[in-house]
């Protein structure tokens, strides 16, 4: 983290800072990040465990972007027959000035039989409330987007654990290649398998269900291109942009499966360990299978060609779809047959 956006965070933030899925019950919770899927998830969790302390709990949301002074004098003020209250405020990354003044003086004396969840997007507005949340000790449930692949296939494991089903790695590896762009319908995804299969969800199961999405990903063009399928690699990627891909995630790829590789052929010098590099058992195992039909000059000859390529469709080049096809060329032409 760069050393001015460190000094711009509240200094008690790192201690107050918990992990979505960790929710826990205060007079003030502060919901924040710009996944609204997990944020969502992060307000269901503390609003279960009030209702777990009290079945009659009464739940009252403002909108942020509306709100009007005093509001949440009101909606946190002791009900008539004394039930328990959560108050959860929407977006408030587009909060007017008046809930911004209205959080500040709120959280100095929050009711201690009230929460109020602060639900905030990300950017600047509405700083000043977010630092008085931070400094007053409230937790901060963190709600950032799942960008990291692996992040992605532990978020899906979690999934199916949750539902009490068990799902096969290459399933999972199946399913994020077909939806990881968007956490929610990947979410989603795993609720209709659960719902529409019995048993253990395998890769046969995920490509009925999600076949067209499968085969049409940057991770299915990579995979035929590095074991050495040219026609394949270069068909999948073209129905790829004809359905709608864009040419920089494939080129990221390409690069990301060649940078496994790589990785891979480390360990197997022995420098470091899979852990060391971030990576799980079934990726290495996938890797020395593939690493079998690849000298250290061809890989090194591929990684060039998508460098240039991540160049090309960035600005580099005129015709980002030639770069991309001329690095899939070149990555099948690159293994050993």
């Amino acid at each position: 983290m760069p050393p001015a956006t460190r000094t711009r965070r509240p200094a008690r933030a790192a201690a107050n800072a918990r992990p979505w899925d960790d929710p826990t019950l205060a007079p003030v919770v502060l919901v924040r990040g710009a996944e609204p899927l997990l944020a969502e998830r992060a307000v269901d969790g503390v609003v279960g465990l009030a209702r777990e302390r009290d079945p009659d709990v009464e739940k009252v949301e403002l909108e942020a972007a509306t709100y009007a002074g005093g509001q949440l004098t009101v909606a946190a003020s002791p009900s008539l027959f004394g039930e328990a209250k959560v108050v959860v405020l929407r977006g408030t990354e587009a909060c007017t000035d008046d809930l911004v003044s209205d959080v500040v003086d709120y959280v100095a004396a929050p009711d201690p039989e009230t929460t109020v969840v602060v639900v905030h997007g990300g950017g600047q507005r509405g700083k000043k409330m977010l630092d008085a949340v931070v400094a007053s000790g409230a937790p901060v449930l963190e709600c950032e987007p799942i960008t990291k692949d692996a992040d992605k296939v532990q978020f899906v494991t979690a999934e199916f654990r949750a539902a009490r089903r068990r799902a096969d790695a290459a399933a999972v590896r199946a399913l994020v290649d077909a939806l990881g762009s968007d956490l929610r319908e990947l979410a989603a995804a795993c609720s209709q398998l659960v719902a529409d299969t019995t048993g253990t969800i395998s890769e046969a199961v995920v490509d009925r269900y999600y076949g067209g999405r499968v085969e049409a990903t940057g991770f299915k063009v990579a995979d035929a291109a590095v074991a050495g399928d040219a026609g394949g690699a270069v068909a999948l990627m073209r129905h790829a942009l004809d359905t709608g891909a864009d040419p920089v995630p494939i080129v990221g790829a390409l690069a990301t499966r060649l940078r496994t590789l790589a990785r891979v052929a480390a360990i197997r010098g022995g420098g470091v360990t899979a852990r060391e590099l971030g990576l799980q058992d079934w990726q290495v195992r996938n890797a020395n299978r593939d690493l079998a039909r690849w000298t250290p000059e061809g890989l090194a000859s591929a990684i060039t060609a998508v460098a240039q390529a991540d160049a090309d469709v960035k600005g580099g080049g005129r015709d980002p779809v030639y770069a991309v096809e001329k690095a899939v060329l070149a990555i099948a032409r690159a293994r050993r047959s």
